[in-house]
């Protein structure tokens, strides 16, 4: 007896082979992560973040607030050379930009807002914007 089976073009096995090999993330072999880890903490009064941005120098990461909105961005740059007998047998650079934006429930005072880098983590102390007063329209 021949089983017979109907083609389903919304079922294509090449397609579904070729459409998650295009969305995986790639990374080549000895490249430093091209991602930000974070943590989003909050309180009554404060958001805080501690985000992951190893092998960067401080100098090179940017913060950005604009209302409830934050990005942080960081320049990677590595580079590597191995030598032997003063030749160079292999060297590798690494320069690229990561970033991360997110937004948080309330806006943030950016005035207040503190910024430290310590051992890779970036520590971020977002305070809370106060609410504004609403005002009572009396109707004439």
């Amino acid at each position: 007896m021949v089983n017979l089976t109907r083609f389903n073009p919304n079922n294509d096995l090449f397609d579904d082979m070729f459409r998650g090999f295009f969305m995986r993330p790639v990374q080549l072999e000895n490249q430093p992560p091209v991602q930000i880890k974070m943590d989003v903490k909050e309180d009554d009064k404060n958001y805080s973040v501690s985000a992951e941005i190893p092998g960067v120098k401080k100098e090179d990461i940017h913060v950005t607030i604009d209302g409830n909105m934050v990005s942080i961005s960081a320049e990677v740059k590595t580079e590597k050379e191995e030598k032997k007998d003063d030749k160079v047998l292999r060297s590798e650079r690494y320069f690229g930009r990561v970033a991360r934006t997110f937004s948080l429930g309330q806006d943030v005072d950016e005035a207040a807002a503190q910024a430290q880098y310590t051992d890779g983590i970036l520590k971020l102390t977002l305070p809370k914007r106060a609410a504004g007063q609403s005002k009572k329209l009396t109707i004439m």
